[in-house]
């Protein structure tokens, strides 16, 4: 190997120890610049603007991901959290949730009352339905008398729903041979005077009890005209 080869060889080596030696600084870096910034954890935005005193549900926010050392202690990491709780201000778009924006949903408004009923798991909005959630309440009876039309009532709207029991097994009456054995939840409803009355009715004289989920923000008030269906002036 002559001069020129072994000069050439030298300055690979050269080339090839900077080259190591920036890797390992830029290795370096990125180490230090994890230990300073430190593991990421799950937290969440508003989507948009939300109410003071409105109810909270998983939709209006969306996850994101950031260093933990940069969160609060109060920042809420699992939307479980949020479960039958409202907004204490106003919640801007954007901003990220912490347990001091929200506080429990009052169980009972002045003039409300609690009532709870059993409601078949067939016949209910099964598992969806939670502390929290706003209902609509349906129930059918038959004809009062022989020949009258059979009908389907809207009993009570926008209940507010303040707890879900557990899953209960639900036996057939002995003079009612025809009903199945079946399981049932009960629900317990914040309602008005008049709209537990009607609720405790249509449990106790109903054919059937169904609650249809009413979407967070939607006013459902149903025309009194409209509260009734019959098939036959179904057009």
């Amino acid at each position: 190997m002559n001069s020129r080869q072994r000069r050439g060889v030298i300055l690979l080596l050269l080339s090839v120890l900077c080259a190591l030696a920036a890797f390992a600084g830029v290795l370096s870096v990125i180490n230090d610049v994890k230990s300073k910034v430190g593991p990421e954890v799950t937290a969440y935005r508003v989507k948009s603007d939300i109410k003071p005193y409105a109810g909270l549900s998983a939709g209006q926010f969306e996850k994101t991901e950031m260093p933990e050392r940069w969160l609060s202690a109060n920042a809420v990491t699992d939307l479980k959290d949020i479960t039958g709780k409202i907004a204490v201000t106003t919640l801007k778009a954007g901003s990220l949730l912490q347990s001091d924006m929200i506080v429990d949903q009052p169980a009972l408004q002045p003039g409300q009352q609690e009532v709870a009923i059993m409601i078949d798991a067939a016949t209910g909005v099964a598992g969806k339905i939670t502390p929290g959630s706003t209902v609509n309440v349906y129930a059918t009876f038959e004809g009062q008398r022989e020949g009258d039309p059979d009908q389907a009532k809207v009993i009570v709207t926008n209940a507010r729903v303040i707890d879900v029991g557990e899953l209960t097994p639900l036996n057939p009456d002995a003079d009612d041979r025809t009903r199945q054995a079946t399981e049932a939840v009960p629900i317990t409803f914040a309602l008005t005077t008049l709209d537990a009355q009607r609720i405790t009715y249509a449990e106790s004289f109903a054919e059937e009890v169904r609650l249809a989920l009413v979407a967070p923000g939607t006013d459902t008030t149903v025309p009194e005209q409209d509260r009734t269906y019959e098939l036959a002036k179904d057009k």
